[in-house]
């Protein structure tokens, strides 16, 4: 049993004024080709480690092809799209007669010219090996779902964790339907139930009333006829006609059966539409209500400014808040800052300078803070993720720098992506947990490395490329709630 897998991955904000290229891969686990893709993932926790571990307990060979994935940013061009999406044909036809495709995408991806870059992708990897082969496609939650991906996919899984600390787990679950498929004859039909909605910050899975929405999923997967579901709760950045919450469910060759289960769930969410959103309070009124609380370390998430959502990452409101606070035992991670970076480098450790940190990017994400600060400590910013998300896989940050004013502690850094764990805080000699007051640039992963000891985790919003009143939309050409009173 041969089966040839890759990936091709991205979240793409219509929004962002970050650029992407091909070369942005680089910046997180590189633009992979063949054999490398197995030694760089087995026994992590992503997605194709998932498959990995799927071949190995399956006994079929895995064929590798390419692996391309950036952080979140703005659209990638149209011929660096074409180029990484030819890469992945050319690995699938290079391959031969193959059993299966096992493929790693996002479900939000967006290229200049095309704004479903998955739907695009399953029809070229369709055409390419024809009906009769089985493609499994494993997707983000964030992912916004549309008709053309689920045509050209016999399955698509998606994770059921927010943080997404079932990457592998659903991996080895795609592994494990096409090993029926190809083995017992599986034949997986699937239904798609798009919700006129766009799902607000209620969706963190460990906790209410997301956890319910997951029991009512598996309360549906346990069904006879039922091979698997998902529930997508949209990547809302992307302006395109796909964008919004949807729930896809598949069965064993019946249609019928899989869409009344997927709409019977679909309206289950829709009619909890409220539940599912939150407003956010400022970094100062959040501050105001921990220190009334008492509850510490006190944890403030910048949701608007969430590298892993496409911001820039130099937004500067939280920082300011904390710096007016004038507070101690307190750090913020990460700010995006290459400028301020090159001067810490140049002036070494131990040194004192007077930085502008931050609001570089655009206007949108505020005045750079001016700071009085220390260089605490220097790196390239290489470290290894100590989970749960990403395991045992290397990180690279860029070049970085600790810098603190008086009680407060930043990190700055190069590359942009939120703060999973707290490992390569530590690389620079900053400790999270000895810390009162912790600022961090993510909406929710960060909570799979600091929920466990964190005494009060608030989601704050603050001024920034992403803060909803700078999103207009205009070719959705639906009514969305609750952006439209439905």
């Amino acid at each position: 049993m041969r089966i040839v897998t890759g990936g091709i991955s991205h979240e793409t904000s219509t929004f962002t004024p970050v650029r992407t290229t091909l070369e942005s891969a680089r910046e997180r686990f590189g633009y992979l080709h063949g054999a490398e893709i197995l030694a760089k993932f087995r026994g992590a926790n992503t997605p194709l480690g998932g498959f990995v571990e799927g071949a190995e307990a399956h006994g079929f060979e895995l064929i590798p092809t390419v692996f391309w994935e950036a952080h979140p940013g703005g659209p990638l061009p149209g011929d660096a799209f074409d180029a990484v999406v030819d890469a992945l044909l050319e690995g699938i036809d290079a391959a031969g007669a193959v059993d299966g495709v096992l493929l790693e995408l996002h479900g939000a991806m967006v290229a200049e010219g095309v704004d479903d870059g998955e739907g695009h992708i399953l029809a070229a990897v369709r055409e390419m090996v024809g009906p009769g082969v089985p493609v499994v496609g494993q997707l983000d939650i964030h992912s916004n779902v549309s008709h053309r991906m689920v045509e050209g996919a016999d399955v698509l899984i998606g994770r059921e964790t927010y943080p997404e600390v079932d990457m592998a787990p659903r991996g080895r679950e795609c592994a494990d339907v096409l090993a029926r498929m190809v083995r017992e004859g599986l034949r997986p039909t699937t239904a798609l139930h798009r919700i006129p909605m766009v799902w607000g910050l209620n969706q963190v899975t460990g906790h209410s009333p997301m956890r319910e929405a997951i029991a009512e999923l598996h309360r549906i997967e346990a069904q006879p006829g039922v091979v698997c579901g998902s529930i997508a709760t949209c990547y809302p950045l992307a302006d395109v006609p796909d964008m919004g919450a949807s729930v896809y469910i598949v069965t064993d060759n019946d249609q019928r059966l899989a869409q009344a289960y997927a709409d019977e769930l679909g309206r289950w969410i829709f009619g909890r539409r409220a539940d599912w959103q939150v407003a956010m309070p400022s970094a100062r009124e959040a501050l105001a209500e921990a220190e009334a609380t008492g509850r510490f370390p006190v944890v403030l998430a910048d949701r608007n400014d969430n590298t892993g959502g496409g911001s820039p990452g130099d937004s500067t409101g939280l920082l300011q808040a904390f710096v007016d606070a004038d507070l101690e035992d307190a750090c913020v991670l990460y700010i995006v800052d290459p400028e301020a970076i090159g001067q810490c480098r140049e002036a070494g450790v131990g040194a004192r300078l007077t930085l502008e940190v931050g609001g570089k990017s655009t206007p949108l994400q505020g005045q750079s803070a001016r700071m009085d600060c220390e260089v605490v400590a220097l790196s390239d910013g290489r470290f290894r993720y100590d989970g749960p998300m990403y395991a045992g896989l290397e990180g690279n940050m860029g070049p970085s720098a600790h810098i603190r004013q008086g009680g407060i502690h930043v990190l700055l850094v190069t590359h942009r992506e939120q703060p999973f764990d707290t490992a390569f805080a530590r690389t620079l000699d900053l400790h999270p947990r000895r810390m009162r007051y912790i600022g961090v640039k993510s909406a929710a992963h960060f909570r799979a490395g600091f929920e466990s000891w964190a005494g009060t985790i608030t989601v704050v919003g603050e001024p920034s490329v992403h803060d909803a009143g700078n999103l207009s939309f205009h070719r959705l050409g639906r009514k969305v709630y609750p952006l439209d009173d439905i």
